[in-house]
């Protein structure tokens, strides 16, 4: 694997429909499992500077727990107020029972390297 994935947790740590707050080197991040894929975004609020995993998955989505803002788990982007401005989203890779995140990955590709496990 490139030296730009970095293991964040085991596949068992992250059950389906739940997040997962991880540090990817010195970066917070928040993994989520959700509708049977894996997705990565920084686990900072653009709104208001809190962990955006001590909030609530739904489907593709993830509530900041302060304010409620909405984050689009595909893009980083917020579905409504009070947050306005995206957040980061990483590329995720399975693999060996391990979750991989990517930060020199950016958002286009988040989904389309990652969420499968290898078959060869």
């Amino acid at each position: 694997m490139a030296d730009d994935w970095i293991r964040v947790a085991a596949v068992d740590e992250v059950p389906e429909g739940t997040v997962k707050a991880v540090e990817a080197g010195s970066t917070p991040v928040a993994v989520v499992h959700t509708c049977g894929e894996w997705f990565a975004v920084e686990d900072v609020c653009s709104h208001a500077n809190v962990a955006l995993s001590e909030g609530e998955v739904e489907g593709c989505t993830l509530e900041c727990w302060l304010h409620g803002s909405r984050f689009d788990l595909r893009t980083g982007k917020p579905s409504g107020p009070p947050a306005t401005e995206p957040v980061p989203v990483y590329a995720v890779r399975v693999q060996g029972g391990d979750v991989y995140v990517s930060l020199t990955t950016g958002p286009d590709s988040a989904n389309t390297v990652s969420n499968q496990e290898p078959t060869s």
